[in-house]
């Protein structure tokens, strides 16, 4: 009796589910520029310490893509910035868009840039307030900012056509792995959203390397080369174009005497977007959905955070202020709360986002496993956790593998791509139940 129960209930709920869907499918871009407009500490190099910056070499962006398929809403928001927005202040984002524009799901992600500013200190003694006041405004004034992108992207929203591709593009390399063969991931993602008369409306580029060509001494704000990229796409593509950072946490740009430049890499990065972009033919979803859940996870972390010793020894490496507000946000009772998003959209396109700097055999287990049509890996979303290392890279330590700047607990990054697996396999229609 119990198979056929499950079997009869399968088949309800498949039927219920395709005759609920609406047959709607509507984009909307929006836009804020989101450059500090006074000096403040610089996010992403230690050694920096608490120094302020000097000025701007190219501005910044929060830029907002919200797609609508069927009943459900979903906004994507490319930050130049080095990491994404810590959980106090994504609660309030979440809140706010859902009360505001009735949006169900969000990827905020940071495009890991090293030459942006700190947006961790809070109006909290010892997290920043009183000595660097201006942070402090600044990362609140960014909430209202991405909710604003978002809103004018909610705005915007008109009926829309979609496609992908992707290429494998040899612009990026392994820093970390000094064993071969080197795990890297160079695909190339690109999403085209165009009009229903074929007027391009938005791109979305998926691709993994550090944003720190720039060097580290130059005190001056800069989105580094997706900045460029993405200038270099707009103008080859005519429509706004959004990065969202990859699987990036052992991977680098790789430059000859061609792209040594942040222009001039962004330049080519912008031509290989462009050529796969023009051979994309968007289409109307058959069955536009977005099926989506967001998992929230309990890791123990790999050194006691709290213990008097090793926070004078974070201090001294970056600032108290700092630190004092990184651990007060991430860390609770030596535990760290990393989150993915996992979404399925129209039954064919999968993306998966990781609060943290995954390494690249991660992103490469979950595109050869997941059996979707597509799949993209977002890194930096949702939050930052630091390093989530595989296992055999930290086996190997170094830089992004040591618990000096990986954090979390080993193996915590294997736990949520089979999380994210398990997500995209049941939204596939893989009942998933224990007999």
């Amino acid at each position: 009796m119990r198979p056929t129960f499950w079997l009869f209930l399968s088949v309800f709920l498949l039927c219920t589910t395709h005759q609920a869907e609406a047959k709607i499918f509507r984009a909307g871009f929006g836009q804020q520029n989101i450059t500090p407009a006074r000096p403040m500490p610089m996010w992403g190099y230690g050694a920096r310490h608490d120094a302020l910056s000097s000025g701007v070499r190219d501005p910044l962006f929060a830029k907002a893509v919200v797609i609508e398929a069927g009943t459900t809403r979903l906004a994507i928001v490319a930050l130049d910035l080095g990491r994404a927005p810590a959980g106090d202040s994504m609660q309030r984002i979440r809140e706010a868009i859902k009360t505001d524009y009735n949006i169900e799901h969000i990827l905020v992600c940071g495009s890991h840039t090293h030459h942006g500013p700190v947006i961790e200190l809070r109006d909290r003694d010892g997290q920043g307030k009183g000595k660097f006041d201006d942070a402090v405004e600044y990362a609140s004034n960014l909430e209202a900012k991405i909710v604003q992108a978002v809103g004018t992207a909610t705005e915007s929203l008109k009926d829309a056509k979609i496609a992908w591709g992707t290429s494998n593009i040899a612009m990026n390399r392994n820093r970390h792995s000094k064993l071969e063969p080197k795990p890297i991931d160079s695909e190339l993602g690109v999403i085209r959203l165009d009009t229903l008369d074929n007027q391009p409306l938005a791109i979305l580029v998926n691709y993994a390397a550090h944003a720190t060509m720039l060097d580290s001494k130059d005190l001056r704000y800069s989105a580094d080369w997706p900045g460029q990229m993405t200038q270099a796409a707009e103008k080859l593509c005519g429509a706004p174009c959004l990065f969202l950072q990859g699987a990036a946490g052992d991977l680098s740009p790789s430059t000859d005497d061609s792209t040594r430049t942040i222009e001039t890499f962004g330049e080519k990065m912008g031509q290989e977007v462009a050529a796969i972009f023009k051979t994309l033919k968007p289409q109307v979803p058959a069955r536009p959905s977005i099926k989506a859940r967001r998992t929230v996870f309990d890791f123990p972390t790999r050194l006691p955070l709290r213990e008097p010793l090793t926070q004078i020894a974070f201090r001294q490496a970056f600032f108290p202020e700092l630190v004092t507000a990184t651990i007060a946000q991430e860390a609770t009772d030596d535990q760290l709360h990393p989150e993915t998003t996992t979404l399925l959209l129209n039954r064919q396109l999968a993306l998966v986002a990781a609060s943290g700097e995954f390494f690249s055999q991660h992103s490469n287990s979950l595109k050869q496993r997941s059996r979707t049509e597509e799949t993209f890996f977002i890194g930096y979303c949702n939050g930052h956790h630091m390093y989530f290392p595989t296992i055999e890279g930290a086996a190997e330590g170094g830089y992004g593998a040591d618990p000096a700047v990986s954090w979390v607990q080993l193996g915590a990054g294997e736990a949520m791509i089979n999380q994210a697996l398990i997500d995209l396999f049941t939204f596939q229609g893989a009942f998933l139940w224990s007999p």
